[in-house]
């Protein structure tokens, strides 16, 4: 069985646990501190909530039924269709996409592999 690790997310005042493959969460935590950087760039009307990437961990045991796990590839699912959805016309948006879009590739392949 393959080794998860958590990334945990805290938007608002709400907190919740992205199950990444061990060899890809760094990636999502490095992705986030990126998107937060470049984030106030963007000029158009309608930007994404960008939750913060807060810890990482090796194991979560749920003890709040409204605490939730997302699988990774759900959660950059959802993160590449808020910012694809995004009408920018002064900053470089493309950029920002292609990074997601690597990041979604890559655990695409990996649950593949894993899942076969």
């Amino acid at each position: 069985m393959p080794t998860m690790r958590y990334v945990v997310m805290k938007q608002d005042n709400s907190l919740f646990f992205v199950e990444m493959p061990e060899s890809h969460a760094y990636q999502l935590s490095a992705l986030n501190l990126r998107l937060h950087k470049e984030i106030d760039k963007l000029t158009a009307d309608r930007i994404p909530q960008l939750p913060y990437a807060v810890a990482e961990c090796d194991n979560v045991e749920l003890h709040d039924s409204s605490l939730q796990i997302i699988s990774g590839l759900d959660y950059i699912n959802a993160l590449e269709s808020d910012f694809a959805g995004v009408n920018e016309s002064a900053y470089p948006l493309i950029a920002l996409l292609t990074e997601i879009r690597a990041l979604q590739a890559q655990l695409e392949q990996w649950y593949e592999e894993e899942m076969i």
